[in-house]
């Protein structure tokens, strides 16, 4: 949802309210994860989308009832093969639809969220979506790492949903929560969908090298705040490098530690070296491995071929690093595509930072059964 607040933000500090429809459920292979949203304003324009065009008619249809009444309203939009015209998902999916007004009175607290989001501060949006009083409904907290705003309406309610909410922004996660009607944690009568934003996920390159170019573009595109690292500073520039965010002039593994004491390293991060010279693969290779579990990276790439990595692998050792840290290396790096171009190269390493961030085998679809699309 956080791609529309600013949108909100405008439209209600005008003094007009608008409606959000947010994905609360998702299953099979229905297009949008939890937590994509749809804002519909009280003109009738439409900015987001909760489905990539399957049902945004009808989720249209009850917004502007909404907006009318200001009741919230729960979907579930499914694929229905009985009437072929009938609203619903072709992918074959079910997508579960909230709808809620905000009144231009919460306009400070959608433009606290806004604000947020623009410093890339962590920030969750919490709305009740199911209560056995229907008054609940749309209850709303914004709740950040240390402070939270709004209230459920009882103290009980906000401080048991509160410090539950705080480990799903921590992991920056979207879902549905469950409580009982007055928060107690052992119920199941309120349900409540948390939508967190956390700031982009880092990939730290090491090595200014044409293949690190093409990988910085590639990791762009997809979301990452990417830095390329490189102790060369005639390599180690903006201007080579236009799809990094930023470009250090350090010894990897000195920089890999400095960020880790500024705690910007986590496990979110993915890590990609790409230099293959012993004198800077083994050093930050040891310093990332090093790093306590709960802030080691998940994904630490490493470039070269079997010869390369076989001596690696040999200093590695001389170095003082455990088989089992050895074996947290994806070295060769990079899913087999055939590729040879640094392009084709960058497509397979980020091919399999995505197979593993989801589970992914990286076969054909085609040979495969099952959902075609992953779930957090």
């Amino acid at each position: 949802m956080f791609d529309v607040v600013g949108e909100a933000v405008a439209h209600l500090r005008a003094g007009h309210p608008v409606a959000l429809a947010t994905v609360v459920g998702a299953d099979g292979s229905s297009p949008r994860d939890p937590g994509a949203s749809m804002l519909v304003l009280a003109d009738g324009t439409v900015v987001g989308s909760v489905s990539g065009g399957c049902v945004e008619g009808a989720v249209y249809d009850i917004a502007q009832q909404v907006l009318a009444d200001g009741t919230p309203v729960r979907e579930e939009f499914g694929y229905s093969d009985a009437d072929a015209f009938a609203v619903g998902l072709t992918c074959g999916g079910v997508l579960n639809v909230f709808i809620q007004r905000l009144d231009p009175d919460v306009a400070d607290l959608v433009a606290a969220v806004a604000d947020d989001v623009a410093a890339g501060r962590p920030v969750s949006w919490v709305s009740v979506v199911a209560h056995p009083e229907a008054d609940w409904l749309g209850r709303r907290l914004v709740v950040r790492p240390d402070t939270h705003d709004g209230s459920l309406g009882e103290r009980f309610a906000d401080h048991a949903v509160v410090s539950d909410v705080r480990g799903v922004l921590a992991a920056g996660d979207s879902r549905l929560m469950h409580f009982g009607a007055r928060g107690e944690r052992m119920g199941e009568e309120m349900e409540v969908f948390v939508a967190s934003f956390q700031p982009p996920a880092r990939m730290l390159i090491f090595g200014a090298v044409d293949f690190a170019a093409a990988l910085a573009q590639q990791a762009s595109f997809l979301g990452f705040r990417v830095t390329v690292c490189d102790a060369r500073p005639v390599f180690a520039t903006p201007e080579r490098f236009p799809g990094a965010d930023e470009v250090v002039v350090d010894w990897p593994h000195r920089y890999v530690a400095a960020e880790a004491d500024a705690g910007r390293v986590d496990r979110r991060t993915v890590v990609c070296v790409l230099t293959h010279d012993a004198k800077f693969d083994v050093p930050v290779l040891k310093a990332v491995t090093d790093l306590p579990a709960d802030v080691r990276p998940a994904y630490i790439g490493v470039m070269g071929s079997r010869t390369t990595h076989a001596d690696r692998l040999r200093r590695l050792r001389e170095a003082g690093v455990t088989e089992e840290q050895i074996a947290l290396l994806s070295s060769p790096i990079g899913l087999d595509l055939g590729g040879r171009t640094p392009q084709e190269t960058a497509v397979a390493i980020a091919a399999e930072i995505i197979a593993q961030r989801w589970g992914g085998t990286g076969a054909p679809l085609a040979d495969l059964d099952g959902p075609i699309r992953a779930r957090r």
